[in-house]
């Protein structure tokens, strides 16, 4: 989730605590009208800090509903593992609302942990449009679209631009250039996040992507994984790091680890979220001032990002919904979504900020990422997608580090995604 988030920061969760607590259908003396009162508000982890200024914004305007700061897991594998474990402990549990990844929509919707939410009360036309469709499961909107993500193919300029060399748009533009400009400069040459993790099931999807194909059909019910596409994908990752242009140390890389890696000066091309740019080129970065930002390479031109960021949902039995969507609207407006950006770092879901002319001058990535994001695909939808990504973490990390080859990995995993999709 921002994906979304890097380790190693410690822990965080947002609890909006709300005057005239009422619970759904209790008597008026019990609180406020309409659904109205305290909220709980679960998150993973803030990188840049920016959302406690958001949230006591809310708390000025708001002073009958105000947010506190607690904690939940940095790594989205954990805040996953956090969240529903209390969505499935019954009643109501401790969160009113969840920022959750958005590939988790599905899997909360099917399981009922979340409630439908009326399409008239947010301001989806005013959105990108690939991010609506990841807040919706089974037709019906579920979620809403809160920051979105797209992987950016971040680089060295001044090492490129000494080397009278453009940034790579194919794959084997970035595998010559990882090969033999890198080692030159005492680089290495490109890292992702290949760590077993969230991050390797994007990774590994975006090769797949890149390369043409798909991992599963419409919401989970068909396989597709098994195809020549597929084993190029898989292969171009495997043999990086066999050839030794991955840095075997990438394989131990989360998002925060590739970003160090890069800030601190040690490669020469990342894959990562467009947050690592504007940390990177922050002052007192090695690499301030040095680097720049592209699509991702695919194997004929451009390829294609895994879809990131996180959606606000509503719990399917909190005793504010009023309340609930009220602080998402609040999230999801344009002065707040402007403040994702500018102080979060965080790609904001209102498409008109990515014309700003203000804001392409201070984050120059923008109309780049605009691209990336309207051209992005979704990982796997499935209702049970935090299986479906445990298998694709495991059956890359063995092509990866040679114990399967790509096309034994592509069979693994159709028959393993197999038997998830008939449960």
């Amino acid at each position: 989730m921002r994906w979304m988030h890097a380790a190693g920061r410690g822990l965080l969760v947002l609890v909006v605590i709300m005057a005239g607590y009422v619970a759904s259908g209790a008597r008026a003396d019990e609180g406020g009208a309409q659904g109205r009162g305290p909220l709980t508000l679960a998150t993973a982890g803030d990188l840049t800090g920016y959302l406690g200024p958001l949230l006591r914004g809310w708390n000025r305007a708001h002073p009958g509903e105000k947010v506190t700061l607690v904690e939940l897991p940095d790594s989205a594998d954990e805040t996953h593992a956090q969240m529903t474990t209390d969505l499935r402990g019954g009643d109501r549990g401790r969160f009113d609302v969840l920022n959750i990844d958005v590939n988790w929509t599905s899997e909360f919707a099917a399981a009922g942990w979340i409630r439908p939410l009326p399409r008239a009360r947010f301001p989806l036309r005013s959105l990108l449009p690939p991010v609506v469709d990841t807040a919706t499961y089974d037709g019906r909107l579920y979620a809403v679209p809160y920051v979105t993500n797209a992987g950016l193919l971040l680089y060295r300029k001044d090492v490129l631009a000494e080397e009278g060399v453009r940034p790579p748009r194919t794959w084997a533009e970035l595998e010559h250039d990882a090969k033999t400009l890198a080692p030159r400069h005492g680089l290495g040459g490109y890292a992702g996040q290949f760590l077993p993790y969230e991050g390797l099931t994007v990774n590994a999807a975006e090769a797949v992507y890149s390369a043409g194909g798909t991992i599963l059909g419409a919401e989970g019910t068909r396989v597709t994984v098994d195809s020549a596409a597929a084993r190029e994908g898989i292969g171009f990752l495997a043999r990086g790091v066999r050839e030794g242009w991955i840095p075997k140390q990438a394989l131990t890389y989360k998002e925060e680890e590739s970003k160090q890696a890069f800030q601190d000066g040690h490669l020469l091309f990342l894959r990562n979220w467009p947050y690592v740019y504007a940390v990177a080129s922050a002052k007192g970065s090695k690499v301030a001032g040095k680097i720049g930002a592209v699509p991702l390479p695919g194997p004929d031109g451009p390829g294609t990002s895994v879809l990131g960021g996180s959606n606000l949902a509503v719990n399917a039995h909190t005793r504010h919904p009023d309340s609930a969507a009220r602080l998402i609207a609040y999230l999801t407006s344009e002065p707040v979504q402007r403040q994702v950006l500018t102080r979060g770092a965080l790609p904001p879901v209102r498409a008109a900020l990515y014309a700003d002319p203000a804001l392409v001058r201070r984050f120059p990535y923008l109309p780049t990422l605009r691209t990336a994001v309207l051209t992005a695909a979704p990982r796997p939808k499935s209702a049970h997608y935090d299986q479906v990504s445990l298998v694709v973490q495991a059956v890359v990390q063995d092509a990866l580090t040679g114990r399967l080859t790509p096309g034994q990995a592509v069979r693994r995993l159709a028959r393993e995604l197999d038997a998830i999709a008939r449960r």
